[in-house]
């Protein structure tokens, strides 16, 4: 049997070995409290509790830290738990006197090791919408899709159900699932009726998290509405900030045509999650039994980029392509949201870059950290460092795209039509807007995508009639385009 790598006081903590003197402190008082022996019972981990608190007190001391270092052998460049690749539009930026557009991917895979892989337990809460649209075969559906999901659970895994419409109630608390009949038996209890304020089950679903809350599980909050919320939307994105922060995801998905996606589309963002579209209510089961399948086999249940912003370069675009395709808001921390054993994660960057002031040979793209949490890892994971750079060159040939690239950029030109078209529409464009629509609907018939190029071809008369765009073709618009970069051609790896 081999023996198990002795992890350095760096790895310990979490952190790098050039990491500043002042984001020690942080990093071990975010390690005690992962490690702390009042939250974890696990065997080995009261000894790596005692390990941080001997980390901490070496690292901080600039003396005995400088001593320490000296015995450390050279740092490894790769991580050992995620690998990551790196690939450009074209080969190096030209130097000319205005700003040029470099397109950057980030692929991003768990590193199967040696031993099984076991996926951590969850903290499950699903919200629920009981408001009076929701009456009839909509909530018979989500009431079935719920008691299948019963049945799916593990012993280990923290399961919840909140319902709300203008108030919320606690349908199931958060528990072990040992007597799944009889929360069933409670599910039935839930009777549609009032008005949609989706704050008011998120709050609700967030304190029932709340009562299990760990860094050992996957904390994740799902809600599903079918209709719009009014005055609250500032308390939803502010929660959903304060959940991003800790590590909590939340997936909302839109029943129908009735509801606020750009409002979802943030909420989910904010913690690196995203926003469906169930276009009709004999979908709610596989969507949500799909939802949760994907939980239940999450590997890194975030990833996190920290950036530091240069006057030499800016990020203008950020879409994560896979597994869950969706815009990333774009701020550092920027969260990537999970990757499963066996999926990997690609974001796509759009980066403006500035002339060189300096003739310098090369340009810095994007200096930064990717953080990864693992639940199922007792010890924190050691940020990724992220520094990517291209030469200037005087000429440079024109290239085409890597494929993988250029079969991103094909398609994610398709979403960002339909983005523009919005724009267009709010700003009274409207000849701009079904000029773009009409494009727009010329690309899909040669991709082949005949129906959704003919519902395109509608709005455009939607918008030459009432100067909008329906609420069913604007979402059919937005998420069909977005599943499109799902089902995009991958390069074929070597």
């Amino acid at each position: 049997m081999t023996q198990a790598k002795k992890l350095t006081y760096y790895e310990i903590l979490g952190v790098q070995r050039d990491v500043a003197q002042e984001e020690i402190k942080s990093a071990y008082l975010q390690a005690a409290q992962r490690l702390h022996p009042d939250k974890n019972t696990a065997e080995g981990e009261t000894e790596l509790f005692l390990d941080a608190q001997l980390a901490f007190e070496t690292l901080f001391n600039p003396v005995r830290r400088a001593q320490y270092d000296a015995t450390l052998p050279p740092e490894e460049k790769h991580s050992d738990i995620v690998s990551h690749k790196i690939h450009f539009s074209r080969p190096n930026l030209v130097r000319i006197d205005e700003p040029q557009i470099m397109y950057v991917l980030l692929e991003l895979e768990a590193i199967k090791g040696k031993d099984a892989f076991v996926a951590p337990p969850m903290n499950l809460c699903l919200v629920i919408d009981r408001s009076t649209s929701m009456q009839g075969p909509k909530m018979d559906l989500v009431k079935s899709s719920i008691s299948q999901i019963l049945r799916l659970l593990r012993p280990q895994d923290v399961f919840s159900v909140v319902s709300f419409s203008d108030k919320a109630d606690v349908v199931i608390p958060a528990s072990r699932v040992t007597e799944p009949g009889r929360m069933e038996a409670r599910l039935r209890l839930i009777q549609p009726s009032g008005g949609t304020e989706i704050f008011q089950g998120l709050n609700m679903g967030y304190t029932e998290i709340q009562h299990n809350y760990s860094s050992a599980y996957v904390n994740h909050i799902v809600v599903l509405t079918d209709g719009n919320t009014y005055g609250d939307e500032q308390n939803c994105l502010q929660l959903a900030k304060k959940a991003g922060e800790q590590n909590i995801g939340i997936t909302c998905m839109g029943l129908g045509s009735d509801w606020n996606d750009i409002l979802l589309d943030e909420i989910a963002c904010a913690t690196g999650s995203s926003s469906v579209h169930i276009a009709q209510p004999d979908d709610i089961q596989k969507i949500l039994i799909r939802k949760f399948e994907s939980l239940s086999n999450v590997f890194a249940d975030d990833i996190m980029l920290e950036y530091k912003p240069t006057d030499q370069s800016k990020i203008t675009y950020a879409f994560r392509l896979q597994p869950n395709s969706g815009p990333l808001i774009i701020n550092t921390p920027m969260h990537f949201g999970s990757i499963t054993q066996d999926e990997t994660l690609n974001v796509l960057f759009e980066i403006e870059v500035q002339p060189s002031k300096d003739n310098s040979d090369s340009a810095i793209l994007l200096d930064g950290n990717l953080k990864v949490t693992i639940a199922a890892r007792p010890t924190p994971v050691p940020p990724i460092r992220l520094r990517i750079t291209s030469k200037f060159e005087i000429d440079s040939a024109p290239e085409p795209p890597p494929d993988l690239i250029l079969n991103a950029l094909s398609r994610l030109r398709l979403y960002r039509m339909q983005e523009r078209t919005r724009v267009d529409i709010n700003d009274g464009r409207y000849e701009a807007a079904t000029a773009r629509l009409q494009t727009l609907a010329t690309h899909l018939f040669s991709q082949g995508e005949s129906s959704l190029a003919s519902t395109v071809l509608m709005e455009v008369q939607n918008i030459l009639k009432s100067q909008n765009i329906s609420d069913e073709g604007s979402k059919d618009l937005k998420y069909k385009t977005r599943s499109l970069l799902l089902s995009a051609p991958q390069e074929k790896r070597k």
